[in-house]
């Protein structure tokens, strides 16, 4: 199991340095979890996550259609092993039919292939929770060991999603500054514009800005922007009487 560990820390460390977007990541570490718990298991296996963030809609990935549809099914009824085990914090077994426990997402795996559901969670922090959902055919696939691996996979994935949520967040905010920072740079150049022009005051210039956006409902960026897009030696005073 060693080799096995070492084999998944290296393919999810790859999924991290090649990432385009979370979703990607989430995609990748499904596809690697269902390889991994299907060697260990003896029998086909596939897995499904919804990654839930701050102010963010979820995120749902997986390595088949149908673990994926499953998995959305058990995150809108808030009913299952997976929601069980995003709440304790433990894995959660489902060994259908002999489990009576989630009646309303029973009646969901019923009508498909599946008949066993093993939910584990991934330790992401404050910021963001998420649970691996493993699913098999036929009961008893899920053993001890099975388990206890696929806790110990989660533990070495929860690791490279914490990573890929911090390098996504850094890249966001990266944009986000950046785009603030041309919303700046515009506004300072307009009002630049509207200074020399008018022989006016800094803080003139910003309030006639102002004023133009409230009459005009614009943004102030907008705005801005438009000042320095027809600066052609006439156009600064003409578009304020508009």
């Amino acid at each position: 199991m060693e080799r096995d560990d070492a084999s998944n820390f290296e393919q999810l460390h790859d999924l991290v340095a090649d990432m385009d977007d979370i979703r990607g990541l989430l995609e990748g570490i499904t596809g690697i979890a269902a390889a991994a718990m299907t060697r260990t298991a003896g029998t086909q296996v596939e897995c499904a996550v919804t990654l839930y963030r701050r102010r963010r809609p979820p995120t749902i990935a997986g390595s088949d259609d149908e673990a994926i549809l499953l998995d959305g099914h058990e995150q809108r009824l808030a009913d299952g092993p997976c929601t069980d085990a995003l709440e304790s914090g433990e894995p959660a077994l489902l060994d259908a039919p002999s489990d009576a426990r989630w009646p309303a997402f029973r009646k969901e795996l019923e009508a498909t292939s599946f008949d066993s559901v093993l939910g584990v969670p991934l330790d992401l922090g404050s910021e963001a929770s998420a649970a691996l959902n493993f699913f098999a055919a036929g009961a008893g696939v899920f053993t001890g060991e099975v388990s206890k691996d696929a806790g110990e996979f989660a533990q070495v994935a929860a690791r490279a999603l914490r990573l890929g949520l911090r390098i996504a967040g850094a890249e966001l905010k990266a944009v986000d500054l950046e785009a603030a920072m041309s919303h700046r740079t515009a506004i300072d150049m307009a009002r630049g514009i509207i200074m020399a022009q008018s022989r006016c005051s800094g803080e003139e210039a910003f309030n006639l800005l102002r004023d133009v956006s409230s009459r005009r409902n614009e943004k102030l960026y907008d705005v801005a922007r438009s000042v320095v897009a027809g600066i052609d030696g006439s156009a600064t005073s003409t578009f304020f009487e508009s």
